[in-house]
């Protein structure tokens, strides 16, 4: 799910990195870094290792502190007696959880000096919801940390909604798309085009690959950004669980084709 400015988290105790034994597969790394090294060397864009996590996580919770899908999950009537810096610990914790996840699974990217701009990436035929790295994540511990309606709006409406709504816009392509899951940049590093690194540090890799991208967007600001990015507006989904309902974009980018001086047509 794609989040331009936001988060979620990794409830570890004392700060510290999970105890558990956790080796990242080379092969999406190989794949990427074989492909895109020189460019991302070349254009300031890095792709993260496994422990970067809480520097990436910490961007993306600063990015999305007040995303209302991201707050959609604290923000619940059997919570008003949190403090907000229960709210804010969670957040953060949720955060690290998915990033982790990325590294395990995916591909995460930043972008700036100080991790201005992080993205999420799941490529193709991947995914994050398989029990080990659910565990290893540490996004077991959701079950036990979100309050009674956090939880069924996260595991029963949010989740469901996100896996749907893509099996249904991409059909048969839909094993075979780079997932933008979360895009956000940290407040201090906004307007320096760290954004469009991110993005095009990997819709280049999808272009070359003939692969669409495929992304949810929770802010309408969003939509020209990403329009400029080559996405288009697929539908609109909603959460509808609070008072007042939180609208989520679908965007899918085509792979942009170029034609050669002979005239056959290159997918780029």
């Amino acid at each position: 799910m794609d989040k331009t400015i936001a988060a979620v988290s990794i409830s570890i105790e004392g700060g510290k990195e999970p105890t558990v034994n956790c080796r990242v597969g080379p092969s999406t790394f190989n794949r990427v870094d074989s492909v895109m090294g020189d460019t991302a060397a070349s254009s300031g864009v890095r792709v993260l290792e496994l422990h970067e996590w809480k520097e990436a996580a910490l961007s993306l919770a600063e990015a999305f502190a007040e995303d209302h899908s991201s707050m959609y999950f604290l923000e619940t009537p059997d919570t008003v007696h949190w403090t907000e810096q229960k709210k804010w610990d969670l957040h953060l914790q949720m955060m690290e959880y998915i990033v982790y996840a990325h590294l395990l699974k995916g591909l995460v990217v930043s972008a700036g000096p100080n991790y201005d701009c992080v993205g999420l990436w799941m490529p193709p035929g991947e995914n994050m919801d398989d029990y080990m790295t659910i565990f290893r994540s540490g996004m077991w511990r959701l079950n036990w940390q979100l309050s009674k309606e956090g939880k069924k709006r996260f595991f029963e409406e949010f989740l469901p909604l996100l896996h749907d709504t893509k099996s249904q816009v991409l059909a048969e392509r839909d094993d075979d798309t780079w997932y933008l899951v979360y895009l956000g940049t940290r407040p201090s590093g906004r307007g320096k085009g760290y954004a469009r690194k991110v993005v095009e540090h990997v819709t280049g890799l999808a272009d070359a690959e003939g692969r669409a991208c495929y992304l949810e967007s929770s802010n309408e600001v969003n939509r020209i950004i990403y329009g400029k990015l080559g996405f288009g507006l697929k539908k609109n989904v909603y959460l509808q669980r609070a008072e007042e309902h939180v609208e989520l974009d679908i965007m899918v980018r085509e792979p942009i084709q170029k034609k050669a001086a002979n005239g056959i047509v290159r997918v780029m």
